[in-house]
This record gives C-alpha cells, sequence and structure tokens, in this order.
C-alpha cells in the first residue's frame, strides 16, 4: 500500500540540481540559484553615482600576509571613460571582463567614439543567459557593476548570473549585501560628491568586516563626470579618509 502522508523528496535527490538546463516542479533552475549563492559568498563591492560621477569600493579580502595586496585585481577599467567590480568567483569576472574592453576597443576602432555602457551589459548578460539554458555548461557565478559617463551623464548596472541586468544609483554586492546596502538606504543622496560617497563606502565596510577591517583589503576607483578618465584611489588617499572617519567617529563619542 502508498502511505498517504509520505514526506516529498528534495529537489536534489530528484535530481533536478544535476542538468542546467532542468527546471524543478516549482520552476526553479537550481543550478542557477547556486550560482547567486556563490556570488552572495563573494567579497563585498559598492559602486553609486555621485553628483560628480561615479565611484568604486570593494573589498579585496586580502586575508594572507604573503600576497601582494598590489597585485589582487577587484576593480577593472574597460575603457577610458568606464570600469567594473565584481563578486563571487573572479575567475569568471575576468573572462567577462576582457570580453567588454576587446567589444569597446572595437567598437572605438570602427567608429571613432566611446562605446555606451549599456551595450557592453547587454554584451555581458548575453552570454550569462546562454550559460542558463544550454546542456554541457555552467552558469557563470559572478555578478558585475559596471559603470561608465555618457554624455556628462553617470549610468551604473548591476548585472546577476541568470543574465539580469537593472540601473541603480547606488548598489552593492557580496557577502555585505545586507548590511550595506541598509546604510546606502539611509545615507545616499544623489548630490553626494566622490570624496562624500566614499567615506560612506568606507564606513560601510568597516562595518561589515570588524576587526578584519584593513586598508590593504580596500580597492577604490572613480570616474569624474568632466573628465571622463578612470583612475585608482592612491593608497595614501585611502589611508587618509580611513583616518579622517576614526576621527569623526571619536569626536561623535565625546
Amino acid at each position: 500500500m502508498v502511505k498517504e502522508n509520505m514526506q516529498p523528496m528534495p529537489h536534489q535527490l530528484m535530481g533536478y540540481d544535476r542538468a542546467i538546463t532542468m527546471f524543478s516542479p516549482d520552476g526553479r533552475l537550481l543550478q542557477v540559484e547556486y550560482a547567486k549563492k556563490t556570488v552572495r559568498q563573494g567579497s563585498t563591492a559598492i559602486a553609486m553615482v555621485c553628483a560628480d560621477g561615479i565611484l568604486f569600493v570593494t573589498d579585496k579580502r586580502v586575508i594572507d600576509k604573503l600576497v601582494v595586496p598590489e597585485a589582487v585585481e577587484k576593480i577593472w577599467q574597460i575603457d577610458e571613460h568606464m570600469g567594473a567590480t565584481a563578486s563571487g568567483i573572479l575567475s569568471d569576472a575576468r573572462v567577462l571582463i576582457e570580453r567588454a574592453q576587446l567589444k569597446a576597443q572595437q567598437h572605438r576602432i570602427t567608429y571613432d567614439s566611446p562605446i555606451d555602457t549599456l551595450s557592453i551589459v547587454k554584451e555581458m548578460c548575453d552570454l550569462k543567459q546562454i550559460c542558463t539554458q544550454s546542456g554541457g555548461l555552467r552558469p557563470f557565478g559572478v555578478s558585475l557593476l559596471v559603470a561608465g559617463i555618457e554624455d556628462h551623464t553617470p549610468r551604473l548596472y548591476e548585472t546577476d548570473p541568470t543574465g539580469i541586468f537593472f540601473q541603480y544609483k547606488a548598489t552593492v554586492i557580496g557577502e555585505g549585501e545586507v548590511e550595506v546596502e541598509e546604510i546606502l538606504h539611509k545615507e545616499y543622496k544623489p548630490e553626494l560628491t566622490i570624496e562624500e560617497g566614499f567615506k560612506i563606502s568606507l564606513r560601510a565596510l568597516k562595518k561589515v568586516l570588524g576587526d578584519n577591517f584593513n586598508i590593504e583589503r580596500i580597492d577604490a576607483a572613480y570616474i569624474k563626470t568632466d573628465d571622463k578618465k578612470f583612475k585608482k584611489f592612491s593608497k595614501e588617499k585611502i589611508e587618509k579618509s580611513a583616518a579622517e572617519i576614526k576621527v569623526t567617529k571619536e569626536k561623535k563619542k565625546k
């Protein structure tokens, strides 16, 4: 006799997570969901549109003293006016970034003008989407924040492993997403300068990392609206801003 109260078997035991092309009975692609979990386990990356340009701030998660911090790359330049950062499997990110760099160079050579940010984002997301419906492939285990300046207008997009993308004013991905997002909702304003946004981002990362917060772990870059040039923050600049945050906190305590 068949028991009426049999418990449903987990999707994993039924094999719905073994193939990327197989939907579970409740309409889920489990391999894609696993890829999203990979992103949430990655190091925190923040990007925001400021009054004077675009800002990227990220945790490089350098926890081994023998690793050369400067050799760990977490923010990339796609073109003079465009950059990106990522969370998840960074080797996956590198493949997408290199494709984007090539696309941007080809566009400049062909049309003698910079490519728009949305075209780069769509190129990345098209490839990501193909990897969610093709047998023998796995989804890209990475989300990217891509931003650029177009006609003196900053634009910021977030992509996820499914190939979906959205435009944002400010956003965060990675392990500290919940905590940092809460801070951004409270403190972000469109009139913030890059300098002010950088201090907010540092405070947010300090809250997320706690005792593990270290200047060596922080990477930051910006693109100003007026010159449209991708530039990295120097170590001295990061140290100075971090010191100013510390002084401000001490004053508030008094």
